[in-house]
């Protein structure tokens, strides 16, 4: 990142909000060098303005950064994540662990009910690796003899993962929750498949239906 682009987004994170005037004084430039800057960070989707209008005159044109700029900043979400997990497979076992992750993926699965009512397995299947590109990781899925495989080239929560495979329960059952079949995970990106695969079964097993 050019240095006063980073300074302009350093401002714009502690302060949460900024007006070319206030940007010349910190940096000491001109308001054509600052608008200069802040028109790249918002190509680059980094920035967005907005106008706030004051008691008199016309509106300011005010800046902050979007979510695309606040994620240039750390985060130890994965470090968390990692601890909870540790602590819970402590605390409730390895059994009790995995419960929670069921609980969890049927959380993130709700959402997206009312996109599968009604469907077939076949439309099912498709709209599931829609749903896993729309939270962020590229998917596909195919027909194979009977079942069919959909598969995510990316994993969404990697650094978690390398430290708590566990965490891929979360997934497999996020994917059975939405297509209401058996999945099973066949290929594994911690295992240096190319993705994370998961083979769907017409019908489920007698087990997986009592859950």
């Amino acid at each position: 990142m050019q240095a006063t682009r980073q300074q302009i987004l350093d401002y714009l994170r502690r302060e949460s909000r900024a007006t070319v005037k206030e940007l010349d004084h910190l940096l000491g430039l001109t308001s054509t060098g600052i608008r200069q800057h802040l028109t790249v960070l918002e190509r680059d989707g980094l920035v967005e303005a907005f106008e706030e209008r004051g008691r008199v005159g016309r509106p300011a044109l005010v800046y902050r950064l979007t979510e695309q700029g606040d994620a240039l900043f750390p985060k130890q979400y994965d470090l968390l994540a990692n601890i909870v997990l540790e602590e819970v497979r402590e605390v409730a076992g390895a059994e009790g662990l995995q419960t929670i992750l069921r609980r969890v993926a049927t959380r993130f699965a709700e959402p997206y009910s009312e996109r599968m009512n009604g469907k077939a397995l076949p439309e099912r299947i498709a709209e599931a690796s829609l749903i896993i590109q729309e939270r962020g990781c590229v998917s596909g899925s195919l027909q194979d003899g009977e079942d069919w495989l959909i598969s995510q080239f990316a994993c969404p929560f990697p650094n978690v993962a390398k430290e708590n495979s566990s965490v891929c329960a979360l997934d497999v059952e996020f994917v059975r929750q939405l297509v209401g079949a058996d999945a099973r995970l066949t290929k594994s990106l911690l295992r240096g498949d190319n993705s994370c695969t998961y083979r769907i079964r017409r019908t489920q097993p007698e087990s997986a239906r009592k859950r």
